[in-house]
């Protein structure tokens, strides 16, 4: 793809409500504000004090203290420090899910944003495992979303390795959205959710972004690996998502190993969950896993998702507030062995899916079993649908391209024709 090719003009999919929940997110952002510190306090604290669930006879002496919650009249706050005793005890797939829910999950791309070239970075997402990294009191960890240890080590973060004569402010912790590399030993980190005790969560992407260049550089966290200093981070290099950034992001050549591209809305605060105000997209060229493949690493004939069972029968997205895509029969809910909560994997017919604006208005499923146990969450729709695209009529990176052209042909000033 060269970076100033026109494209024939994009027709945008109706199959989506994504453009509509991408305005209410931003909508209710602007009208919300949580305590954003106790936030960052919390999850800090979980994941450098809290057993790791992979390994539950852990001996807790080894574990650093908590950080004491405490609310700004200098008291502990119960509500925060009961959600970190709450997480402590969860085991198996219910600390999968507490931890995963920390992070900011992108939705799969369907369709393409309104004002990509204006409003919207676009970074290449390096291949390996998302985890946040939390440095503090001369510790550094990081952990996956399945909530178990990765690593346990002396970092150049602030306060995260300790060092004679180096000291800073008792309870300052920092937190990095990150994914560790294994091929070059690398932490890439794509997002900062705190900055030496300062909360992050609710600053635009623009200046999360802008920060993260500026203050990780300073640390020599970039640096290569030391006594003092085990795994070397780098960022993600970040671009305006017009055609020549689009370009970089897709061609461009770079240290690791790509999986895909991520979009981020310029105006997003950090939001924990599923959010449509970041994108993943994918394709052959940038990604080596762009069909989900079997436990043997082959592509299935047919697409397989998996789905949540309700009280009702009805089987659903993870999406918040889910998406029903069928209802089964009681009777069969009964013989299977299923109840309500349980994950069902499911494949598609050749009756295929018909969705319009967001809703399942056919899905032909065939039940194949109960999911496995290591699963936290069921799919998402945009997942559904981009895995289903994928197979069928995908979004390819000319759509982008394209939509991207026609916004730059609308932003041009009209030609003003001068009389004699």
């Amino acid at each position: 793809m060269a970076p100033h090719d026109l494209r024939r003009p994009f027709k945008r999919r109706p199959i989506s409500d994504q453009q509509k929940r991408r305005d209410l997110s931003l909508l209710r952002q602007s009208q919300h504000r949580s305590d954003a510190q106790q936030r960052a306090r919390n999850l800090a604290s979980s994941v450098i004090s809290l057993q790791s669930p992979s390994s539950p006879d852990a001996d807790p002496e080894t574990l650093p203290e908590p950080m004491p919650d405490v609310d700004t009249a200098g008291h502990e706050s119960e509500a925060s420090s009961f959600s970190i005793r709450q997480a402590s005890s969860l085991r198996g797939p219910e600390a999968r899910k507490w931890f995963a829910s920390q992070l900011m999950l992108p939705e799969w791309m369907i369709d393409v944003p309104e004002n990509l070239s204006r409003d919207w970075y676009v970074l290449a997402r390096p291949a390996g495992k998302r985890c946040f990294v939390v440095s503090t009191d001369g510790v550094t960890v990081s952990r996956l979303r399945n909530g178990s240890v990765l690593h346990h080590f002396p970092s150049a973060l602030p306060g995260g390795a300790r060092k004679k004569g180096v000291s800073g402010p008792a309870q300052s912790y920092s937190i990095l959205d990150c994914i560790f590399h294994e091929a070059d030993q690398t932490y890439y980190v794509i997002d900062m959710v705190c900055w030496r005790g300062y909360s992050l969560y609710e600053c635009t992407a623009e200046f999360r972004f802008f920060w993260l260049q500026s203050k990780l550089d300073e640390t020599g966290a970039c640096d290569p690996p030391s006594f003092y200093h085990k795994f070397r981070f780098s960022v993600v290099p970040f671009y305006n998502c017009d055609q020549s950034g689009l370009h970089s992001a897709y061609t461009g050549s770079l240290p690791y190993v790509k999986d895909g591209l991520l979009f981020y809305n310029k105006h997003a605060h950090y939001h924990t969950g599923n959010t449509p105000l970041v994108l993943i997209w994918k394709d052959e060229r940038c990604s080596q896993y762009v069909i989900d493949t079997d436990n043997n690493g082959q592509v299935p004939s047919q697409q397989h998702i998996v789905l949540e069972l309700q009280d009702d029968g009805k089987i659903v997205t993870s999406d918040d507030p889910p998406v029903v895509v069928n209802c089964l029969n009681a009777d069969f809910v009964k013989q299977s062995g299923l109840s309500p909560g349980s994950l069902v994997r499911f494949a598609i017919g050749d009756g295929g899916l018909n969705c319009v604006d967001g809703k399942f208005e056919k899905a032909d499923l065939q039940y194949i079993s109960v999911s496995n146990r290591a699963r936290a969450f069921a799919d998402s729709y945009s997942k559904i649908m981009f895995q289903y695209m994928a197979r069928h009529s995908p979004l390819k990176v000319e759509d982008l391209a394209s939509m991207i052209s026609q916004e730059n042909q609308q932003d041009k000033p009209p030609e003003v024709e001068m009389s004699d």
